[in-house]
């Protein structure tokens, strides 16, 4: 089965220790995350980052990718949208894990926007969970349903500006109070003047969060 496709960076097949995949948000593809790579590796130099393009061409922009369409955000539409998506991308970080010749449990997670709802719809549903979940200015869906959905109940780092006038800062309020009413352990920044984007903060507590999630 073919793996993931876009960007990579960091350690070789036969020599990484980890996977890390970074999921865009809409209208961006793999590029745009990748660059949070170099960050990351100074505090996992033996991991692979892969940021993939998701599998479809955006329907709301002439340019970029979706994981899955938004032009209709009912609740319930965005999370069978976001379901799909993740039992297309689940086969193919298996791919990646199973060419990195690593357990499922070397996996950590990474999102921005529409991409950190796909990190933590997969990455909270997946067996074994992953090491991480990073979601970044992004919502969780099926919240209602979660305690019922939950796989496992690995870390989740939530990093969201309150100037963000894309997903609203109450998005990940929300999320966590659902992921900490459903006993997943959860850290939330919130970043006061911050839009809609990763700062240098949201970066230095991804490093935190992934250097814990895989200490020896």
């Amino acid at each position: 089965m073919a793996g993931l496709m876009g960007p990579r960076f960091g350690a070789q097949p036969g020599r990484a220790r980890q996977l890390v995949v970074l999921l865009h948000g809409l209208g961006a593809d793999g590029q745009d995350l990748i660059e949070l790579a170099p960050d990351w590796a100074s505090v996992l130099p033996e991991a692979a980052f892969i940021a993939p393009d998701a599998p479809d061409a955006c329907d709301m922009a002439p340019y970029g990718r979706q994981w899955f369409s938004l032009q209709d955000r009912t609740p319930a539409v965005m999370a069978a949208g976001a379901q799909r998506a993740a039992e297309t991308l689940e086969p193919l970080i298996e791919a990646e894990l199973g060419r990195f010749g690593l357990p499922g449990e070397a996996l950590a997670l990474a999102g921005f926007s529409q991409g950190a709802m796909m990190a933590m719809q997969l990455g909270l549903r997946r067996r074994p969970p992953p090491a991480a979940i990073l979601a970044y200015s992004g919502v969780l869906l099926g919240a209602e349903s979660l305690a019922a959905a939950l796989a496992g109940k690995p870390p989740v780092l939530l990093v969201h500006g309150e100037a963000d006038d894309i997903v609203p800062v109450g998005a990940s309020r929300a999320a966590e109070a659902a992921l900490r009413a459903a006993g997943v352990p959860v850290e939330a920044i919130y970043r006061p003047g911050l839009p809609h984007a990763i700062d240098a903060v949201g970066i230095e507590a991804g490093a935190r969060t992934l250097s814990r999630a895989f200490a020896p």
